[in-house]
């Protein structure tokens, strides 16, 4: 017995087969919205790549168009039968591929986040070197994300009282304040309880206070535990994963909305295909018929597929034993 069966007029098939047209063309708008957002993220991650660790065309539409106005008429509906059920399995390979890249846009977003602070924290590290090959361009890719961002630092912005932000060469060695703060560190490193200018909020009312953060008495009226510091207080991992995991979701649910469109339009053009199969006059296109979504029941179908694949595995096996006493 067939699956979900339903009875066709002329007029339900007129109105099954425009609304597969519409519908097709809503998925296609669907996935150029996808594709532009794709090639955004792309170019959104390559911009600041230095502090991190499918083609729309009118052929399937247009086929779509020409199968649904030839189906119409059963005499033409003849030329395009052989080509649907190729076309249907095409589909549902390209819906698996779309329900694989909607899982990876919702599971890749932990890996993202590492490979943010992964990168940022190497950013900070190596902020100071614009003589680096390989490295000039890494305080401009910084300075522009904290301004653009309203962010600070990698968790926040204490992360750059733990590295030397500026380079040996604007530092001045003859003077004994620089001398004795590179002699007191371990390392031999230049650290201060200071901020770049990128992290400076240009909307705070007073002067921004970028160095000696912590140092009250280097400030007038100033309390670092108490005063609302006039820097973005917010880290640059947590507004960057915010602003990436933000953009993944909305690809993943336009994603899974291609799906669903995509599924539908399966199923009315597999009604519409069976409908015109099983019409009882072919000449009389006004004549009734009946639609399905599966010949048989889902059981049924699944042991078929099961039978055949199991077929096709010992057919192989036979051809590899008969090769190999020729040989």
């Amino acid at each position: 017995m067939p699956f979900m069966p339903v009875k066709f007029t002329l007029q339900k098939r007129v109105k099954l087969a425009q609304g597969l047209w519409m519908l097709y063309w809503l998925s296609v708008i669907v996935g150029i919205l996808i594709f532009s957002l794709g090639i955004f993220f792309k170019i959104e991650l390559r911009k600041r790549s230095e502090m991190m660790d499918n083609n729309e065309n009118h052929l399937v539409p247009n086929l779509l168009m020409l199968v649904c106005h030839d189906s119409l008429d059963p005499n033409k509906f003849s030329k395009w039968k052989p080509m649907l059920k190729t076309f249907l399995l095409l589909c549902c390979g390209f819906n698996v591929l779309l329900l694989l890249v909607a899982l990876l846009c919702f599971l890749m977003q932990f890996a993202v986040y590492l490979t943010l602070a992964e990168g940022l924290k190497n950013g900070i590290k190596f902020y100071k070197d614009t003589d680096t090959p390989g490295r000039c361009f890494m305080k401009r890719t910084l300075d522009m994300t904290q301004i653009e961002f309203r962010c600070c630092g990698n968790n926040n912005f204490r992360d750059w009282f733990e590295v030397q932000w500026i380079s040996n060469r604007y530092l001045d060695m003859s003077n004994d304040v620089v001398k004795d703060r590179v002699l007191s560190n371990v390392e031999g490193k230049y650290l201060m309880d200071s901020v770049p200018f990128s992290c400076c909020n240009p909307g705070s009312p007073r002067p921004c206070i970028q160095h000696h953060l912590t140092n009250n008495s280097a400030h007038y009226d100033y309390d670092h535990r108490t005063e609302e510091l006039n820097i973005w207080v917010r880290g640059c991992r947590e507004a960057l994963f915010s602003y990436y995991s933000s953009m993944m979701n909305s690809i993943g649910v336009l994603v899974i909305l291609t799906i669903v469109l995509e599924s539908v339009d399966m199923a009315g053009l597999k009604y519409l295909c069976t409908a015109l199969e099983t019409m009882a006059d072919p000449e009389n296109p006004e004549c009734e018929s009946e639609g399905w979504l599966l010949e048989k029941g889902v059981k049924e179908t699944f042991a078929d597929v099961l039978s055949k694949v199991k077929t096709m595995g010992k057919t192989n096996q036979v051809e590899e034993g008969g090769d190999a006493p020729e040989a």
